[in-house]
């Protein structure tokens, strides 16, 4: 959250003008900022700290990259979050673009795994790029929304697995290179932990953060049309509402995002996918891309909504 605070010189000025000054008149006491809840503030700080600028813009191979990976297996391990059989890490090499060509990234995917009680064969994967776009032209990209917002309500919602089991087995995945062409998420469905055939649905966290306009987005029903029912019964929580679109034909452009995200890798496997985020903002791909402009209650609202259409997602597949 963003607080305005007061240099000292103008502190000094404003108590000087109150000691010699006339009586200032009454007038209406500002509004004070929401309270954050305190079993909310996790999810405020796993937030804050994956888009600091000591991350620098967790570009794939970089060191900030390698802070964040570090600061997420050490979440899902405080977690107790388990790894699976193929372990916590998944390291990847592979060609792709950048702004100077075709170059090899080297990247590295983060897994954690929490047992079903119904299904325990059958797997949801959640997936949340942790990536960003780095520095570039002397201009650091922190990347709040996109995506470190995604990973912080990745991590909430393990929280809350680990409190309620689910149903399905389920995989939680940071993946790195979603930037740089969804590489993580093409090497994970590659070489996964678990059969391709055993995933029921590949759950999407990208950009859950800015919900300026009050909507949370679902997609993926229109392909997936089963997974409809389940998600509409899902009130609004606050001022933020799950909606669900973005996937038609009549949606074009960059009103589509069947492709625009790493769900995208797991829908070409022809897995039920529903991608939850937030529409385009003006600091979309932007150095101002930053946690201060990040509304603390809409983003725990929207954070809230995707547990609560997890839940749903994972009861009504488990039927």
């Amino acid at each position: 959250m963003r607080l305005t605070v007061l240099s000292a010189a103008v502190a000094a000025l404003v108590l000087a003008a109150c000691e010699t000054g006339p009586a200032p008149v009454a007038s209406e006491p500002a509004a004070a900022a929401p309270a954050i809840p305190a079993a909310s503030r996790q999810l405020l700080e796993d937030l804050r700290i994956l888009s600091h600028d000591d991350m620098e813009g967790r570009d794939t191979g970089s060191p900030g990259g390698q802070r964040a990976r570090d600061y997420i297996v050490a979440r899902l391990e405080a977690l107790g979050v388990e790894a699976p059989l193929t372990g916590r890490l998944q390291p990847w090499s592979a060609p792709n673009r950048s702004r100077i060509g075709a170059v090899s990234y080297d990247g590295v995917n983060v897994v954690g795994l929490i047992r079903g009680t119904a299904r325990p064969d059958r797997y949801i994967v959640v997936t949340a790029h942790y990536d960003h776009m780095g520095t570039y032209e002397g201009r650091l990209y922190n990347g709040a929304d996109d995506n470190a917002s995604g990973v912080a309500s990745m991590l909430e919602l393990a929280a809350r697995l680990k409190a309620e089991a689910p149903a399905h087995s389920v995989l939680f995945v940071a993946l790195d290179g979603e930037e740089r062409g969804l590489i993580g998420a093409d090497q994970f469905v590659q070489r996964p932990p678990v059969p391709l055939e055993s995933i029921a649905l590949n759950v999407n966290l990208d950009m859950t953060a800015r919900v300026d306009d009050g909507y949370l987005w679902a997609t993926g029903t229109w392909q997936y049309p089963q997974l409809r029912p389940m998600l509409e019964p899902i009130q609004p929580v606050g001022s933020v509402r799950l909606v669900m679109g973005k996937d038609t034909p009549a949606d074009t452009g960059a009103d589509n995002w069947v492709n625009s995200s790493d769900h995208a890798v797991f829908h070409r496997q022809n897995i039920p996918f529903v991608y939850f985020g937030v529409d385009y903002h003006p600091d979309y791909h932007e150095p101002t891309d930053d946690y201060e402009r990040i509304e603390p209650t809409r983003f725990i609202a929207a954070t809230e909504l995707i547990v609560q259409g997890f839940r749903a997602l994972d009861q009504g597949l488990a039927r």
